[in-house]
């Protein structure tokens, strides 16, 4: 199974082409705000790089949230749009699960919100704590014995986690591996996001 993965969700704009769980190539650049322009561009560089083409994709895995509103929606407008010109699944991966990772023992993600965080935990494919907006001495309060913290607030976790790990984004072949396993009907590509947009339609309702 030949997966592209793609995230926007937070301070990078990745993508990686994964042939049955091996890396064949992968692209990931820090960047605050730009997505939309360089996601395009950064797919097609991907694919070129590789000799491969768009027909040769067997599954899109895209990045679901939570994260930067525009990120998100950007990311996961991309990959629904080339799955539907491709006739292919598209699997949305929460990005506190890509941040995570796999590995042995327990393993969490953690996102900074304003005076919170979201955070999850998982076990091999268990979810020990489902993803979710936190105080953040309630998240530390649920963090498992020995877990692993990864992502952009996971220093809220010192003196509780075994280990932290600061990565501002997930790792884009870890990614492509998560939603290589999962079945797409059960994970679709539906935002999750850090926080109500800004934006607002008329009659003051958030936009979705």
């Amino acid at each position: 199974m030949i997966v592209l993965a793609i995230d926007t969700s937070l301070s990078a704009c990745s993508a990686a082409l994964v042939r049955d769980g091996d890396a064949v190539a992968a692209i990931s650049e820090a960047m605050e705000r730009g997505h939309a322009e360089r996601l395009a561009p950064l797919v097609d560089e991907l694919i070129c790089e590789t000799g491969a083409s768009f027909a040769d994709i067997d599954r899109i895995v895209v990045t679901a949230g939570p994260g930067s509103f525009t990120g998100v929606r950007v990311g996961l407008s991309f990959a629904r749009g080339l799955a539907l010109a491709l006739g292919k699944p598209c699997v949305g991966i929460s990005t506190l699960e890509a941040l995570a990772g796999q590995g042995p023992g327990p393993r969490a993600g953690a996102i900074a919100g304003a005076g919170e965080v979201y955070f999850a935990a998982y076990r091999d494919a268990e979810t020990l704590v489902a993803p979710g907006r936190f105080a953040i001495e309630a998240a530390r309060g649920l963090a498992p014995e020995g877990v692993r913290v990864c992502g952009p607030a996971a220093t809220l976790f010192e003196g509780v986690a075994s280990r932290i790990d600061e990565a501002p984004s997930p790792d884009i072949v870890e990614l492509a591996r998560l939603g290589a396993a999962r079945d797409p009907t059960a994970f679709p590509p539906s935002p999750q996001y850090l926080r109500a947009p800004d934006a607002k339609l008329p009659g003051g309702k958030s936009l979705p």
